[in-house]
């Protein structure tokens, strides 16, 4: 679903348990908190004040993503660390669920610490590596 124009079309163009599992997940997410709503790199992506969460259909599985999911594993501790910022992701495949009230509740604490630290993105330029000069003589 790569080429959907919208999160509508994302949604109609899945099938089966995927359709059911991303459709409940949409639902928790986008009743848990105001979030802005779009297609972001082939997948569905809210924000508020910055990315917030990821649902990402994949054949045989749905990825549900946080910016800062390391700061939310006390409540899932399914989430898997990994990638930039301090994400992490949740990955749900044959019978694995999440219940919507679970997902209400990771969607607003990762709104809440958005809110709290900013924007997860906007994080510092590496600073450059000083090169060591040898001591002078």
């Amino acid at each position: 679903m790569q080429n959907a124009a919208s999160p509508a079309a994302y949604l109609g163009g899945l099938k089966g348990r995927t359709k059911t599992v991303v459709s409940s997940l949409r639902r928790a997410v986008r009743a848990a908190a105001q979030l802005d709503e779009q297609m972001k790199w082939g997948h569905l992506v809210y924000s508020a004040n910055g990315p917030v969460c990821l649902i990402r259909a994949e054949p045989g599985r749905v990825l549900f993503g946080f910016w800062r999911g390391q700061r939310l594993r006390h409540l899932e501790p399914r989430l898997k660390t990994g990638g930039k910022y301090e994400m992490a992701t949740l990955e749900l495949r044959g019978a694995d669920a999440l219940a919507p009230g679970m997902a209400r509740q990771l969607v607003a604490e990762a709104v809440a610490l958005n809110a709290q630290l900013g924007d997860p993105t906007d994080i510092a330029p590496p600073r450059a590596r000083r090169k060591s000069k040898a001591p002078r003589k």
